[in-house]
């Protein structure tokens, strides 16, 4: 693992975070004790949110999957937004307009000013934000790691497969746990 590290929490929030369903409860658990643990191990928290900032100026309807937003009643709720876990005060906050944490924010900027080589990636949706972010991640040569368990999405056989099948040809797919004990044992 590199020493220069950061755990890129996406898109907890609400309502986005209300797609992990009946399990929302015991996934922010597991994801604060993550974030809690790699505070602890001096890894660098950024959580990423998606705002589309007041009057909606970034919302394009021809989007289909802005449309799919506004079908679904969460595009209004998705102005001004804040993130669902508290922020300490070494995490970083970055809003963007788009599926990817890179589109349309200071992310790459971020990233670059503090050396970061190396994301591990969690978020909600695992075919939404977690796709699009680990593939710009890696176009831009980050090294990546998905914590498979703290990826959440509504179909359990879309999150499969992208896990199972497309992630691990640009990640490598491990569950918090073994992060963490990888991060302990450093």
């Amino acid at each position: 693992m590199s020493t220069n590290s950061a755990l890129l929490v996406m898109d907890i929030q609400y309502p986005i975070i209300n797609e992990v369903g009946d399990k929302k409860e015991e996934y922010l658990k597991k994801l604060q004790d993550t974030i809690n643990t790699a505070r602890e191990n001096n890894i660098p928290i950024i959580q990423t949110i998606v705002d589309f900032g007041q009057n909606m100026p970034t919302f394009n309807p021809r989007s289909k999957g802005l449309r799919v937003l506004r079908d679904k009643g969460i595009a209004d709720t998705l102005v001004n937004s804040t993130p669902v876990l508290e922020l300490a005060e070494t995490d970083i906050l970055v809003k963007r307009p788009r599926l990817s944490a890179f589109a349309g924010s200071d992310l790459e900027i971020i990233l670059r000013s503090m050396g970061i080589d190396q994301l591990v990636l969690a978020g909600v949706s695992t075919s939404g934000v977690v796709l699009s972010t680990l593939y710009a991640a890696y176009d831009k040569d980050y090294e990546l790691t998905v914590l498979v368990d703290l990826c959440g999405e509504p179909d359990e056989e879309v999150h499969r497969a992208l896990t199972e099948k497309v992630f691990p040809r640009r990640a490598e797919v491990i569950s918090s746990a073994e992060w963490l004990s990888m991060l302990r044992s450093a």
